[in-house]
């Protein structure tokens, strides 16, 4: 077969890997299962899709289609290729502003392809917890719904028009016909005739048409997903009095891409909603009641409707990014309900707002109802849409299990069914964890369960049988929104009758009698129990580390929060900063899931001694920066940059450094060294010759510039007395820590802070201490930093309190006191104190700003104009509105913030040669080109050494130091 699918790839435009490293990263998806592939194909075109259908027939292989990987119940994994679509396909052909319309490529992401028409007054409304990479394809796979389908339907409801790929390789688009149109496509001789053909034959009987009715979900059920939609099919003219034309869309929209390979899907949009909304936050004390309320404010004209319990609630509280998120409540609720109006008209929203408030208080037992407008409404619905994510973060063994978790009823039967499925849950001792679509009377309910225990696997199929059973009792769907996959495939018998079933087989002979698209998930799916991600009962690896990750109960523990969510895979037009390398190559290698995921695969199974010695680690960690966007964005606390340099610590005891990791790790000592000569320092680093020799040699990037030293440290000049440390009104006394980079490279920022520090009547201490340790860190040197730590920790404990902060200049350096120190130090009861009074200037700053010691009036009241860049560590640890808040000190300062995520310098990485092309291509997503359509007179502002590095090697212009920007603006 190796050598089969050599031949393959060297006929593809695109790719095809099969090495361990890819195999193991697509073994997986949002799912519980595992199954390695053959192969993974990232295909560029048609031509190289129809090659893929024609080898898996030739070789009876498996094609699995895989758009963001975000798959709850299986269907991304197989033993086949799987083939994914999200690097190239990606394409939007043709939007109709007139007709309301766009044809996509199935890779286009949901969100991305809303912000490309979000000028039109159109909008395509099926909204997922994951819209910020769920991709078409995927969401047409499954039928996807997501928090807004009470108002604009299902994605099903959506498609128009789908080309598509069949099983014998042919093209074929599929639309809607008329019944004449119908006749004409039973008369072809080819596999799209015998399909027409079949459909008629299976659909037409009456008898069969009954017991479809009878036995499929209730019609009023928007969202179900169980099986193949044939009953969809029988509201056509075809089948019906109806005047709906026949659509095979309808069939092919939620099966998972086992009948069909959509290759261009054309959709209908929806207008806009009324840009004048309001939410209101209903809270209650117990789930009974919270539930009770659905069907009465569904009487409402509510856009959202979703409910969140007090688990997925309680797991914000320790995540540094949703924790922001909870202003709204109050108390401690077991569930909130999100209620969401809209409306074109301020005062008639009001009205439905008093209307909406008046049932709550008449006809439920909410205690509580905030009402949030505008940017708090949209961080309580990021809050829910996060819910999954924010599930994965429960330490240890026992993860809430996707299983039940998508299960939909009619809205009058949503408390007796929820009544009932408690009872289920009381029995087997669960505390289920409750998040739903609940206007739509579909909710996420998940038993808690350790599936490396064989008993919780058996409850794990034992649970999915009773519910199934009361899924059946009440006519609703066991699957609403997030498909049969294998995890409830094996149910669809069950759930719509033997007859229907069969129906369904014959209909997937017809379609694929090969069976080579997606087998195993829809139908004949191996027992839900099988393929699982862990071995029952297994002996569990023991993995020493140096640093420290009890707070996950180890390593492998911490690469198991990952559960596949993909949230690292999100554009960088959708904000934040997590996998800027994914943002640039698009490859799932350079995302935290695959960090996660292949890490966890080598630490399970591999037999070295020392697990971490392997090539395909070494890879899929090659292009992580360290950005720490994972350490607040990932839902699931999945951190990276501490599985990185766990990683290469470990790496690096059995295959050595070389000799460029050495210099970049010892970078502060060599720079000391080399400051007792700076002047010939700097004539070896600016002289074009001798540089680029000097580059080639090291390894570094030949466009790279480099830093010069400066021609006095810090050090010396505050030792030598050139610099006054006290003011004549001192209000406060600080601490400042000279980092490695302020001492040697930026002093003239040091001498800046110091200064505004002075001037706003701060006195600043500094003692000798060591440097932070960041460039120890981030090289994989953990011995060197740890003693770092432990000194710095030794030297601040006693001197560093509330009144007596210690701030730091530069983000890497400061922060890492409160990052990876917790990791690394010996004493993690004194760190944990040390650590809540360690602050960024910023931070600092922000905090005398709103006691009132610091005041606009200090400042010019100069017109200024300034385009502020965050440091992604305090991005991902701190908040950048702090820089923002300082910088709109002097009244006419005009400052925003760049949207961009990582500069893409990240200390060495974008020195090194073989990540230069990187780390450009991560600044001209968002950074560089903001800046160069900014004015010279603009003021370009970032806090990081690394970032203003890179914002004059790539955009050529000169970026200051918020501090350095103040002290000049200072009266």
């Amino acid at each position: 077969m190796r050598s089969s699918l050599e031949l393959l790839q060297n006929e593809l435009q695109g790719e095809l890997l099969s090495d361990s490293l890819s195999t193991a990263i697509y073994a997986t998806d949002a799912s519980v299962y595992r199954e390695l592939p053959l192969a993974v194909a990232y295909p560029k075109n048609n031509s190289d899709l129809k090659k893929i259908v024609h080898f898996c027939n030739e070789h009876q292989v498996s094609l699995i289609p895989r758009a963001a990987g975000t798959s709850l119940a299986g269907q991304c994994v197989g033993s086949g290729i799987v083939v994914d679509i999200s690097k190239y396909m990606t394409k939007i052909f043709d939007f109709d502003p007139e007709n309301g319309t766009i044809t996509v490529q199935p890779g286009v992401i949901r969100d991305d392809m809303n912000r490309e028409i979000s000028n039109s007054g159109w909008f395509f409304g099926p909204n997922t917890s994951t819209s910020n990479r769920a991709m078409i394809g995927g969401m047409v796979g499954n039928n996807s719904s997501g928090t807004t389908s009470i108002k604009y339907g299902v994605t099903r409801d959506k498609v128009l028009e789908m080309h598509t790929l069949l099983s014998d390789g042919n093209e074929v688009v599929f639309s809607e016909i008329s019944s004449q149109e119908f006749q004409e496509k039973m008369k072809l001789d080819s596999l799209e005739g015998k399909i027409y053909r079949t459909i008629f034959e299976e659909l037409s009987n009456e008898a069969t048409q009954l017991e479809i009715q009878k036995e499929f979900p209730k019609p009023e059920i928007h969202r179900r997903n169980t099986g193949y939609a044939i009953d969809v099919l029988l509201t056509s003219e075809i089948f019906s009095d109806n005047d709906k034309k026949f659509n095979m869309c309808d069939l092919l929209c939620g099966s998972e891409g086992t009948l069909a390979f959509a290759t261009q899907i054309k959709l209908k949009l929806d207008k806009l909603p009324p840009k004048k909304s309001v939410m209101v936050a209903a809270h209650f004390s117990s789930i009974e009641a919270c539930l009770n309320t659905v069907e009465p404010v569904m009487n409402h004209s509510l856009f959202t409707c979703e409910m969140m319990d007090k688990t997925i609630l309680d797991r914000t509280k320790s995540n540094l990014k949703y924790q922001k998120n909870r202003f709204f409540l109050q108390g401690d609720p077991m569930a909130v309900l999100l209620l969401e109006l809209n409306d074109h008209s301020e005062e008639d929203l009001n009205i439905q707002l008093d209307n909406l408030l008046k049932t709550l208080e008449i006809e439920t037992e909410s205690y509580a109802n905030s009402i949030l407008r505008n940017e708090e409404a949209n961080l309580a619905l990021e809050l829910r849409k996060a819910g999954l994510g924010l599930l994965g973060n429960i330490v240890g063994d026992k993860k809430t299990v996707a299983c039940i978790e998508d299960t939909a009823v009619a809205l009058p039967d949503l408390a007796d069914y929820i009544s009932e499925f408690t009872e289920i849950m009381k029995t087997h001792r669960q505390n289920a964890v409750y998040y739903a679509h609940a206007g739509a009377g579909e909710l996420h309910l998940r038993p808690i369960l350790n599936l490396k225990a064989s008993e919780d696997v058996q409850l794990f199929k034992t649970i999915t049988q009773e519910v199934a059973g009361l899924v059946k009792k009440y006519r609703g769907s066991m699957s609403g929104e997030h498909g049969d996959g294998r995890v409830r495939a094996e149910f669809i018998e069950y759930m719509i009758g033997p007859k229907n079933y069969e129906i369904l087989k014959r209909i997937k002979q017809v379609f694929d009698p090969k069976g080579i698209f997606n087998p195993g998930k829809i139908i004949d799916a191996p027992p839900m129990e099988t393929f699982l991600r862990y071995k029952p009962d297994r002996k569990e690896p023991k993995i020493k580390t140096l640093m420290d990750f009890s707070d996950s109960m180890g390593i492998l523990r911490a690469t198991e929060q990952c559960n596949g969510s993909g949230d690292c895979r999100k554009s960088a037009a959708s904000g934040g900063t997590m996998c800027p390398s994914y943002r640039a190559t698009r490859n799932e290698k350079d995302t935290t899931r695959a960090r996660a995921n292949a890490l966890r695969e080598f630490l399970t199974n591999s037999e070295k001694r020392n697990k971490f010695d392997h090539e395909e680690l070494k890879e899929v960690f090659d292009f992580c920066i360290s950005c720490k966007g994972c350490r607040s964005e990932c839902p699931s606390n999945v951190d990276a940059a501490a599985l990185k340099a766990e990683f290469e610590y470990n790496y690096q005891k059995a295959n050595g450094s070389s000799l460029r990791t050495k210099l970049f790790a010892h970078n502060n000592r060599l720079n000391g060294l080399a400051s007792v000569a700076s002047g010939i320092y700097n004539f070896i680093c600016t002289n074009a010759v001798v540089s680029s020799v000097l580059k080639k040699t090291m390894g570094i990037a030949p466009k790279r510039s480099l830093p010069k030293l400066s021609k006095k440290s810090l050090r010396k000049i505050i030792a030598s007395g050139e610099i006054n440390l006290l003011p004549e009104n001192s209000i406060k006394t600080v601490y400042l820590f000279v980092d490695e980079f302020t001492n040697y490279l930026d002093v003239e920022i040091g001498l800046d802070t110091i200064n505004l520090l002075v001037k706003l009547n701060y006195e600043v201490k500094i003692v000798e201490h060591p440097e932070s340790g960041r460039a120890y860190i981030s090289k994989g040197f953990l011995d060197e930093a740890k003693k770092l730590a432990n000194k710095n920790i030794e030297i601040f404990k006693d001197l560093i309190s509330e009144k007596t902060p210690l701030i730091g200049i530069e983000p890497s350096a400061i922060l890492g006191f409160r990052d990876e120190y917790l990791r690394l130090a010996s004493d993690k009861t004194t760190t944990q104190k040390l650590t809540e009074n360690v602050l960024l200037i910023d931070e600092f700053l922000q905090m005398e700003i709103k006691k009132g010691n610091i005041i606009p009036s200090q400042f010019t009241s100069e017109a200024k104009t300034v385009k502020l860049h965050g440091h992604c560590h305090q991005k991902a640890l701190s908040e950048i509105k702090a820089t923002f808040d300082l910088l709109n000190l002097p009244k006419n300062y005009k400052v925003t913030i760049i949207p961009s995520g990582c500069c893409g310098m990240a200390g060495s990485f974008g020195y090194e040669k073989e990540h230069y092309e990187v780390s450009m291509n991560i600044g001209e997503q968002t950074l560089f080109p903001t800046i160069r359509k900014a004015s010279e007179a603009t003021i370009i502002a970032a806090n990081g050494t690394s970032c203003r590095h890179q914002i004059k090697d790539g955009a050529q212009r000169q970026a200051l130091h918020p501090v350095s920007i103040l002290v000049k603006a200072i009266l």
